[in-house]
């Protein structure tokens, strides 16, 4: 570590213990700007014999326990790092030089887990449906969803799944180190948008440090110092590729890419299927081409939106189709009544005098009539086309038996005959 390093964090130091308590607000917005006095903390950080990394580690906690958002977020962007270096000490079996890394994580823990009251936190995720667009898909993309009973019961309903209350430690042992671990890596998660580009390249570098180290890969990878394999929980490689994620499109698309690929590796040899969905889903998702996001402004992913025209298929049962179903259904009767009824036939027009005609009915073929059924309409039309006698009752009786022998046989119920 260079002289000029160690006189900046120096002053760090002692600047803040003067620092009188009107002036902590601006001095905490002002801290993110001292990118010298940042590179210098990493160096201090990753010497775990330095003298400065007790002082540092108190000062980081004072930060943390203070309140102010930009104290607190400031002591956050260092967390990866510091996880490393309690891991990779960890693994040498030297714990004496990772105390006060320790005692900065397990304060930061204990601080998390509970609330301004001292009360234990439970906290919630909702976990989205795939029935309404998020970030990450769209309904219309997944194709048609069947409309079942079971599928309109679950619409709407949004499932909620539950963290905490997480136990107080006082000390990190091997059964509880990585649920105290993974814990503080969904809390710097949860903080992501505000780290800095230094952070993120931070955490890419110590994921691949941990999924390699004691494996063939950490020869190509040309990783020194551990030599040893950590051992590491499925949940908190899934909160590394959380973070890994997010710098894939923040300007850090190389060193994402290379700590995927080794976080996949490690849960490959672990058969792990939590982070094998996970980083197989983001690999999956990643555009052909490299992201290239600037260092200013904000950074999106990219993703469909809604339209505000209707996608609604032409055979979707909607509240609309079946209203109209139900009005058409109600009007077919008074309208298509006289269609129905009269089917295929040919119906005969009688008027008193003479025969109007025939007329078709609905339909594209017509149906003979019955044999006795034309000796009846001949025998009507004779009747109407014969001239008129002298004796004045007789051609309108022969009419009238016709007409009742047409009704008594049933022709009248398949047509009307009109007077």
């Amino acid at each position: 570590m260079l002289a000029v390093d160690t006189g900046v964090v120096e002053e760090w130091l002692s600047e803040f213990k003067t620092l009188p308590e009107a002036s902590i607000s601006s001095y905490a917005t002002s801290l993110k700007d001292k990118t010298a006095l940042i590179s210098s903390l990493y160096k201090v950080i990753q010497e775990p014999q330095s003298e400065l990394l007790e002082p540092v580690c108190h000062q980081l906690f004072e930060f943390y326990r203070s309140g102010e958002e930009h104290l607190l977020r400031f002591t956050l962007q260092f967390l990866p790092e510091l996880m490393w270096c309690y891991l990779a000490v960890s693994a040498s079996r030297d714990l004496q030089s990772s105390g006060c890394i320790e005692a900065l994580l397990l304060g930061v823990y204990n601080l998390e887990i509970v609330d301004k009251e001292g009360h234990n936190k439970v906290l919630s995720f909702t976990i989205p449906s795939l029935s309404k667009p998020s970030v990450y898909h769209e309904p219309s993309s997944i194709g048609s969803m069947a409309l079942t009973e079971g599928a309109l019961s679950q619409h709407g309903l949004s499932r909620v799944v539950y963290s905490g209350p997480h136990p107080q430690r006082e000390m990190l042992t091997a059964q509880n180190r990585f649920e105290v671990l993974t814990f503080l890596l969904l809390c710097y998660n949860a903080a992501l948008s505000y780290m800095p580009a230094m952070s993120l390249q931070s955490l890419c570098q110590i994921s691949s440090r941990i999924c390699v180290c004691g494996y063939p890969r950490q020869q190509v990878r040309k990783y020194k110092g551990v030599n040893s394999r950590i051992p590491v929980s499925s949940e908190f490689m899934v909160q590394m590729l959380t973070g890994i994620y997010y710098a894939f499109y923040n300007g850090e698309w190389d060193l994402a890419r290379k700590a995927m690929d080794d976080v996949l590796y490690r849960a490959q040899l672990e058969l792990y299927p939590e982070p094998l969905l996970v980083a197989n889903a983001i690999k999956a998702s990643l555009p052909q081409g490299a992201m290239k996001s600037s260092k200013e402004g904000t950074r999106c992913i990219q993703v469909e939106i809604t339209p505000t025209s209707s996608r609604i298929s032409r055979n979707a049962v909607t509240s609309m189709s079946i209203r109209g179903h139900r009005w058409k259904r109600r009007e077919q009767p008074e309208n298509g009544s006289d269609a129905t009824e009269l089917g295929n036939f040919i119906i005969p027009e009688i008027s008193v005098t003479s025969v109007a005609g025939e007329r078709t009915g609905n339909g594209e073929k017509s149906r003979a009539l019955a044999e006795n059924d034309v000796q009846h309409l001949q025998g009507v039309q004779e009747t109407a086309t014969e001239p008129k006698t002298d004796s004045k009752g007789l051609p309108e009786i022969r009419r009238q038996k016709s007409v009742r022998k047409m009704m008594e046989d049933g022709i009248n119920s398949s047509g009307r005959v009109q007077f």
